[in-house]
């Protein structure tokens, strides 16, 4: 089945693998008529929005040859005179014809526009949320109409989490949404609907006192970036919560365990299944004994079971495609294709699962090129249950959890190299996220960096999401990352108790 990703890097898929569809001007004539949501895209408009104020002499022609070349990549036994059935001619211009499900931006679009009752709501946005894979059309940023349907995009996303959480509490979760909506309000401070939720969602929990300080704060926030007060909305909210008067939510019904629609077909979809109970883990290590001492610690942790196992990078690879687990437990060094290879094939999967590296320290070059990969972490074979638990956890939450062992002597022997896919500088960054930046590069946790510098659990999370949004970077690993390739942390700096 073809199917086609926006949300995240372009690209378009086979049956799961990917397509080769030329140059960044190429892709950007098929992302064009993605956009354009099935309707036609004159040529003209096509010229105009590719070359900017200054196209080619030749840019009919140079359109028809990356129309012609796309529609090979995309219906490779389509015959020499068939009329393409998939990039269309459409006078005086061209279309892409494709059924909502196999465009992840449509299908997300349909989802988050979606009614019904609050679990057919929480259902929906979960899965949409979870085909979010990062910055819609982020390398087409430069082009005005990929920068118009981004950030249509994103409000969608915003919408989406606002609808998730309004949902979650009418179903009775407000504990499990607090640290989110933290997070939230925190990072779309004018958004009115984000602190009305949070608000609401601490008071009940009980904490009246913290829902009354958030509305203080947003009052204090849009006084100074808009110089007005609190909207007629939210001063009511704030006189019911004086007053007592917010009625309590229906009791609470199990959370969905699946989308509310289903997943594309032939693309693992690991995101969707964010809301599921149980996570499932394939274990992949070519030592029989390492298997089976993880096999144990799986059989009997609650919420975590087996997908599969493998004992070589290639069995990995298709155990993934068969099994469609959540997390990957990886060995970095196996034959038959060693954990690098094969997590650098499983991360290139359209919403593959989390990667968690397990070393010995086998190969310090391999593991610096796993980071840069995107694994969700390492852990050492060595570690206890509760590392390795914690770990899988970590990842599945689109966390990561990187030993502290592995930062200071194998990262830190890479600090200072250069890499064109870097992070821009730290400059500007304030002297409380620098501290957090600096723990989160030793391997420490948000509750060990709280009690570090004597903050909550929560402030903590907060301050790494707004070091992942203000550096453009997307989890933890990155991070730690970003401070061994900028200096800020060297090897040998010691960590403060």
């Amino acid at each position: 089945m073809l199917t086609f990703t926006a949300l995240g890097p372009f690209q378009a898929w086979s049956n799961g693998a990917p397509l080769d569809l030329g140059g960044q001007r190429q892709r950007a004539v098929l992302a064009r008529l993605l956009v354009a949501g099935g309707r036609a895209v004159p040529v003209n408009t096509l010229i105009d929005e590719l070359w900017p104020g200054s196209p080619p002499a030749q840019a009919l022609s140079t359109i028809q040859g990356y129309v012609s070349r796309l529609r090979r990549a995309l219906e490779p036994d389509r015959a020499p005179r068939e009329e393409a059935g998939v990039l269309v001619s459409a006078p005086p211009g061209y279309a892409l014809r494709a059924a909502t499900e196999q465009v992840d931006a449509w299908r997300f679009e349909s989802l988050v526009k979606s009614d019904g009752d609050p679990a057919g709501v929480w259902a929906a946005m979960d899965t949409a949320l979870g085909l979010w894979r990062g910055p819609a059309l982020a390398e087409f940023a430069e082009l005005s109409w990929a920068a118009t349907e981004a950030g249509r995009l994103e409000e969608l996303r915003l919408i989406a989490v606002e609808r998730r959480a309004d949902a979650g509490l009418a179903l009775g979760r407000a504990t499990s949404l607090v640290a989110d909506l933290e997070a939230h309000a925190s990072a779309y401070p004018l958004r009115e609907e984000a602190w009305r939720l949070l608000s609401v969602a601490l008071y009940r929990m009980g904490r009246q006192g913290d829902a009354l300080a958030a509305l203080r704060r947003a009052r204090a926030v849009w006084r100074d970036e808009l110089g007005l007060d609190l909207s007629a909305g939210l001063k009511r909210l704030e006189a019911d919560m004086l007053a007592q008067r917010l009625e309590e939510p229906p009791a609470a019904p199990p959370a969905p365990a699946g989308p509310a629609a289903p997943p594309a077909p032939a693309v693992p979809d690991s995101g969707a299944r964010e809301g599921a109970a149980v996570l499932r883990v394939l274990v992949a290590d070519d030592q029989a004994l390492v298997r089976a001492g993880l096999r144990a610690m799986l059989e009997v942790e609650a919420g975590v079971e087996l997908a599969g196992e493998a004992c070589n990078g290639e069995e990995a690879i298709t155990g993934v495609r068969e099994t469609r687990p959540d997390v990957v437990l990886l060995d970095i060094q196996m034959p038959h294709l060693d954990g690098l290879a094969a997590a650098r094939r499983i991360l290139s999967g359209e919403r593959p699962p989390k990667v968690v590296m397990m070393t010995t320290f086998g190969s310090d070059e391999n593991l610096y090129a796993a980071l840069r990969a995107g694994v969700s972490g390492f852990v050492l074979k060595t570690s206890d249950p509760e590392q390795f638990l914690a770990a899988i956890r970590a990842a599945a939450a689109g966390d990561a959890l990187i030993d502290p062992a592995v930062t200071t002597r194998l990262i830190s022997a890479f600090a200072g190299r250069t890499d064109p896919a870097s992070p821009p500088a730290l400059a500007g960054l304030s002297d409380d996220r620098l501290d957090v930046l600096k723990l989160v590069a030793r391997g420490l946790t948000n509750r060990q960096i709280g009690q570090t510098l004597a903050l909550p659990e929560e402030e903590v999370g907060v301050l790494v999401k707004s070091l992942l949004e203000h550096l453009g970077l997307f989890d933890r690993a990155q991070l730690v990352m970003a401070a061994y390739e900028s200096g800020l942390v060297t090897p040998g700096t010691s960590v403060a108790k």
